[in-house]
């Protein structure tokens, strides 16, 4: 039997905290120019729920940071795989923001986020080793490709691999896309050991940073003689639209060919929840690529219409969610083929090709 690299415990965090498309019809939204949107607040909502499929999206309580949720959502991963969390080799922890404390704006991420997981799991084992991914929203995806790399160099056997975000906390409320962002924390626990067939078969990765690197990122607030020093995330969301449908499918089909998956074994795609009609799209090219005009209705299960984009958290969770029953109209069985898929800042793009 050949070793690969299995996923063998999988949690989540779902903040409580649930704001609703209505909570934002008693906005004033401004444009980039911080001239005010004369059309009617409840008018920009519906379009924007109509576009994204974002009903509702979740925010973390005041007391917990993104550090918080990782350890709420690595504990249950670690339950659920039942490992003795003092044999972790890697704590890989995939972020943008670091901690941001409620009601501030100031990003922290020293010490490291994996370092303070570690603390608040109470690991004392000097060889378990922790570090931040930063990576945009493919984020979660970039540690698994990392931690299976260190894997099948002989210097890991154990990893934990956390995305986790609290988005909400450096928004601009006079932005639309404000609207988009949400928090929450997903975890997994990856070994490598023997496999009867189960694990990572291939992964894909690719950048572009020319005129792309600043699709997304940090920016003056669009309320006029707002603070220029204070800045909130900023994303241009017509151009990250058209860089995903053109490069993310290729990415995919890449990772899948590497494989040598066929894509009607395909049986799922857990794709980064960033906005419903472009996850959509890409799957459409995706299909496209392998002269494919009809898309399995059944492909791609969603959690953004309730949960919103938390960025590095969309994919664990989603996944993690489907796994325990609690998407419906999708299930996972042994031996199936499925694809974990992310777009974001930087501008990133990653794929993995995982027989389950």
């Amino acid at each position: 039997m050949q070793k690969k690299t299995i996923i063998t415990g999988t949690g989540s965090y779902i903040p409580s905290e649930i704001v609703s498309n209505r909570d934002f019809t008693v906005h004033n939204f401004y444009a980039e120019d911080h001239k005010r949107i004369e059309t009617a607040p409840q008018e920009v909502v519906d379009k924007f729920q109509q576009i994204t499929g974002i009903a509702e999206r979740r925010y973390a309580p005041s007391h917990l940071n993104s550090s918080d949720i990782a350890t709420i959502a690595a504990q249950a991963a670690i339950e659920d795989s039942g490992i003795d969390p003092e044999t972790l080799d890697q704590i890989i922890v995939a972020h943008n923001f670091g901690n941001v404390i409620k009601h501030t704006i100031q990003t922290d991420a020293v010490p490291s986020l994996a370092s303070r997981v570690k603390h608040n799991l109470k690991i004392r084992n000097p060889y378990c080793v922790g570090y931040d991914v930063l990576f945009g929203c493919p984020g979660w995806v970039q540690g698994m490709i990392q931690a299976d790399a260190f894997f099948k160099a002989g210097v890991a056997k154990k990893a934990l691999v956390i995305g986790t975000e609290t988005l909400s906390r450096v928004i601009d409320k006079y932005d639309r896309d404000s609207m988009i962002f949400s928090d929450g924390a997903g975890a997994t626990v990856i070994e490598y050991k023997e496999s009867d067939g189960s694990g990572i078969l291939s992964s894909s990765a690719v950048s572009h940073c020319t005129d792309e690197a600043y699709y997304i990122q940090l920016g003056q607030s669009n309320f006029p003689g707002s603070d220029p020093r204070i800045r909130y995330i900023k994303m241009k969301g017509r151009k990250v639209y058209e860089y995903a449908i053109k490069h993310v499918a290729e990415a995919m089909k890449e990772c899948m060919d590497k494989a040598g998956i066929d894509i009607h074994d395909l049986k799922k795609v857990f794709i980064h929840q960033a906005n419903e009609k472009m996850d959509e799209g890409i799957i459409k090219v995706l299909y496209k690529l392998y002269n494919i005009t009809t898309v399995p209705k059944d492909i791609m299960p969603m959690s953004i219409q309730w949960l919103g984009n938390s960025s590095v958290a969309t994919v664990p969770t989603l996944y993690d969610l489907t796994l325990k029953g609690k998407v419906n109209g999708h299930r996972l069985e042994k031996g199936d083929i499925i694809l974990f898929a992310s777009v974001g800042a930087g501008m990133n793009i990653n794929a993995i090709c995982y027989r389950m």
